[in-house]
């Protein structure tokens, strides 16, 4: 908390309906976000349960700089993940990271299930457990508005849902954060599912002094002038990340039609020049942020026959653009924002469902399934297929998409088809096949995400593969963004936050922080989260590539898998060499706890010795009068 010396940390047990809050001053070392998270999760992982057990926890924490400077946006998820079996993380923007620092919580950790559906309700120290069986079934959105009706206002609100995904414990099931943000990746919904969890809301209205009024004032300014009148954030203002899907194409660094190419003869149809040309109609931000990244599309859907149509926006970006695009083969905008709508409002990852369907496609292709396993006719740039198999796959239709809900690796591994199945280390394959540094970056990523390391932008910033450079670089940038997560930054802002901004930002609001401290709190995260990772059985050297990874080209050419191998292998012996570095900061802490333990054990041995003597003296007195 600002101005404070702990964490202020909120625990739910769905069990007994029975909360507890924390003030814990240990936690300060981990900065906040994802390093309080990986913290916590690690105090209350069950290793021996399965991912989906009620008794795994949850973990939501915000940052240290939550809200208080701009695009400082981001609430953290952590938790077990159903789709790798590991280490779950996660994150989301909208208003929920504000809402939580208005209601006075650095983290909720929820833990237990519900004897029914419910969907919690946080109102600062008011906490509430409301009847959520009448939503159950229910798609995202519509799940939203009926909680805005039954809830009043005040204060600022932030409702985060599941749709049918999350409820039939999808393993890429998403969470839906105020409608046009998620927590995409690795399955957080179905583990909400798991808890009968289908929705919580967080309330604040608290007031936050700020101390040192002018230099925060001073901080803050130079941040927002950054934001607003310099380059480094217009692209994502302009056109978005969409904007790079026509020049990845160019490159030989797009998937498409499941990695078989990495180049497309549509790319000019779906790019985000075209997307803002057709359905562009606003961008809207998240609460905090000045720049406005989020691009909404809009369509005309017929919903029924005479000419019957509404209009339908829905948020769109990179990622979506081409695993519900390119990778399947989708030519026009129109059908890709039909897709993503359809998958947004059953509650899945969008990345990890397309990738999934394009396994699915060439599958049937190579007759390994055919139609009465996927119901309807998998053909890529079918989109119509597409759209009933997506919603057949959010409601487990069959044993077939029962098994495809559990992820590309898992399916594969039942009916065949390893070898293009394409994941990292089980999590779908990222949106870019740029070279080494993509695919090292995302075979040994704390979670397999492209946004772990950033290795695909390393990739398209070196002309020439040195392989001990490019791991000094992904293993750099690993650290480095636990520890900008630690503050709660989107990542599109990593060129505003340098080290002397954030040091500059955090000190004006009460921290003392030096450039060293910010190397070692990076450090320490990712210490946590390989411990955790470590814990779950995860093995670095048990991962291994399909086949496919080694056969399309990439901007680099053809990957060898002999230099990847040697990647991962430096890569493996600096995580080893980081994790035996001594940590001053935690060695001084666990001290100075030892030493307060056993003045509290000394000050009780005393008192009962005390007590002894005292209840000893009367009979001995006693005595010696007989």
């Amino acid at each position: 908390m600002i101005n404070e010396t702990f964490m202020r940390i909120l625990n739910i047990d769905l069990n007994t309906s029975k909360i507890r809050i924390d003030q814990r001053a240990d936690l300060m070392p981990y900065l906040g976000g994802v390093g309080i998270a990986s913290k916590l999760l690690e105090e209350t992982m069950h290793p021996e349960l399965d991912a989906l057990h009620p008794d795994q926890p949850i973990i939501f924490a915000i940052g240290a700089g939550t809200w208080v400077f701009p695009v400082l946006t981001k609430t953290v998820a952590m938790f077990r993940s159903p789709l790798t079996n590991e280490l779950g993380e996660s994150y989301a923007g909208g208003r929920l990271a504000m809402t939580m620092l208005m209601a006075g919580y650095d983290a909720i950790v929820i833990t237990g299930k519900a004897s029914k559906p419910v969907f919690v309700s946080i109102k600062n120290n008011d906490i509430a457990f409301n009847d959520a069986r009448a939503f159950w079934g229910i798609d995202s959105e519509p799940t939203g508005q009926a909680i805005r009706e039954r809830l009043e206002g005040g204060g600022k609100r932030s409702i985060i849902r599941i749709g049918p995904a999350g409820e039939n414990q999808v393993a890429f099931a998403s969470v839906c954060v105020d409608s046009f943000r998620h927590f995409g990746r690795l399955g957080l919904g179905a583990v909400m599912g798991s808890k009968n969890l289908k929705a919580m809301t967080v309330t604040g209205d608290r007031s936050i002094p700020i101390h040192d009024t002018k230099n925060y004032f001073k901080v803050y300014q130079q941040i927002y002038k950054k934001c607003t009148t310099t380059d480094m954030m217009q692209k994502y203002h302009d056109a978005g990340t969409a904007i790079g899907l026509r020049s990845l194409s160019v490159s030989n660094s797009l998937p498409t039609y499941n990695l078989k190419t990495t180049t497309y003869e549509h790319a000019d149809d779906i790019s985000g020049e075209e997307f803002a040309r057709k359905n562009l109609v606003r961008k809207v931000a998240c609460t905090g942020c000045p720049v406005g990244c989020i691009h909404i599309g809009m369509y005309r859907r017929e919903f029924d026959k005479g000419h019957e149509y509404e209009a339908i926006s829905v948020p769109y970006d990179y990622e979506l653009m081409f695993a519900l695009g390119s990778y399947l083969g989708i030519k026009t905008t129109d059908e890709i924002i039909a897709l993503i709508d359809e998958v947004e409002e059953t509650g899945m990852d969008a990345i990890s469902a397309g990738v999934c369907l394009g396994w699915a496609t060439e599958a049937v292709e190579n007759g390994l399934i055919d139609e009465s396993d996927t119901l309807v006719p998998l053909k890529f740039g079918d989109t119509e297929g597409y759209l009933k198999a997506i919603r057949y796959l959010s409601k487990g239709k069959n044993k077939f998409y029962r098994n495809l809900g559990k992820g590309s690796k898992y399916a594969s591994s039942i009916y065949g088809g390893a070898d293009f199945a394409m994941h990292y280390a089980g999590n779908e394959t990222p949106g870019y096949h740029t070279g080494y540094a993509s695919a090292v970056g995302f075979a040994v990523a704390s979670r397999h995400s492209h946004l772990d390391n950033g290795g695909y932008q390393i990739d398209q910033s070196v002309k020439e593969v040195n392989p001990e450079d490019l791991v000094s670089k992904i293993f750099f940038e690993e650290h480095d963004r636990c520890m900008v997560n630690g503050i709660g930054m989107c990542m599109f802002a990593r060129k505003i936050y340098d080290h002397q901004t954030i040091i500059e930002a955090l000190n004006s609001i009460g921290w003392n922080l030096t450039e060293q401290d910010l190397e070692q709190i990076g450090k320490r995260i990712l210490r946590t989260k390989l411990r955790i990772k470590a814990k779950y059985g995860f093995s670095q050297k048990a991962v291994r590539l399909p086949k496919r990874f080694f056969e399309t080209p990439t901007m680099h050419g053809v990957l060898d898998e002999t230099i990847v191998n040697q990647m991962m292998k430096l890569y493996i012996a600096k995580a080893n060499d980081m994790m035996c570095e001594p940590d001053p900061v935690l060695e001084t802490l666990a001290a100075e706890q030892k030493a307060a333990t056993d003045k509290v054990a000394a000050v009780k041995t005393a008192t009962k010795a005390g007590v002894e003597k005292a209840v000893a003296k009367p009979a001995t007195e006693k005595a010696a009068q007989g």
